[in-house]
């Protein structure tokens, strides 16, 4: 049972700022510069759909990130693409949860995106409507509403492995909790618990190891130009080779 201190969402969600950029989340209307509405939304993303903008919003996405790092292939930038928007949705939700009590309501047709902006993730909320902070309706928010279509997006288009993108989904996860107790250690307990609970869903309960948190997959990070292992990673040094078997 995680007890949460629940306070009133503010418009702006400025107790996020001071965790850093992963979990800042910029509301349309908050603050100036306001994202055109012509950007897409995670909505028109997972459904593989385009925007005035950009005629394929992920493809874009992963295209770029493919570019900067100079990934060898494309399936490589997808997975890291997939793992740093996967990074941003939980720590907005675990940082609203363990702050506020609350999450913001974060579907998907309210979350708009910018797949030409730089890390981390861009993402702008139509407006702040509060939902319980408890393990189910974060789960329902990031898991089911967002990483579920966006790992079918992904695995029809790149053939990531499924095992690999939940896996991406655990290790950000937990990424997301570190950040937060390195900011906040007053929280250490409701963030401690909170993200116990989460791992322990179905679709992530197998991801990690239970006692070492690293992962059961590989991200692909290490077949880079520059890359090597993370610190979760499967793989203690990066393998000669690529073999099929580190996907997921």
């Amino acid at each position: 049972m995680v007890l949460l201190l629940v306070v009133d969402l503010d418009p702006e969600l400025a107790a996020l700022r001071p965790l850093g950029a992963f979990f800042v989340l910029r509301t349309i209307g908050g603050i100036p510069g306001a994202p055109s509405p012509a950007l897409p939304t995670l909505a028109q993303v997972y459904e593989n759909r385009g925007s005035d903008v950009y005629r394929n919003p992920m493809t874009f996405r992963v295209r770029k990130v493919a570019e900067a790092l100079r990934a060898p292939e494309p399936r490589i930038a997808a997975s890291i693409a997939h793992q740093g928007l996967a990074a941003r949705l939980w720590s907005v939700a675990l940082g609203s949860a363990v702050l506020y009590g609350r999450i913001p309501d974060l579907s998907p047709h309210r979350l708009r995106w910018d797949p030409d902006a730089s890390a981390p993730d861009d993402l702008w909320l139509d407006g702040v409507e509060a939902l319980p902070g408890d393990a189910g309706t974060v789960a329902e928010a990031v898991l089911h509403r967002h990483l579920e279509p966006l790992a079918a997006l992904l695995h029809a288009e790149y053939r990531l492995a499924t095992g690999l993108l939940w896996g991406n989904a655990g290790s950000a996860l937990t990424g997301a909790a570190r950040q937060l107790l390195e900011r906040r250690p007053d929280v250490s307990a409701p963030v401690r618990d909170l993200t116990a609970e989460l791992l322990a869903h179905p679709l992530l309960h197998r991801t990690l190891d239970g006692t070492t948190l690293r992962r059961r997959s590989c991200c692909l990070y290490y077949r880079l130009p520059e890359g090597g292992v993370c610190g979760d990673c499967c793989f203690t040094r990066a393998p000669r080779s690529s073999p099929r078997g580190a996907s997921g």
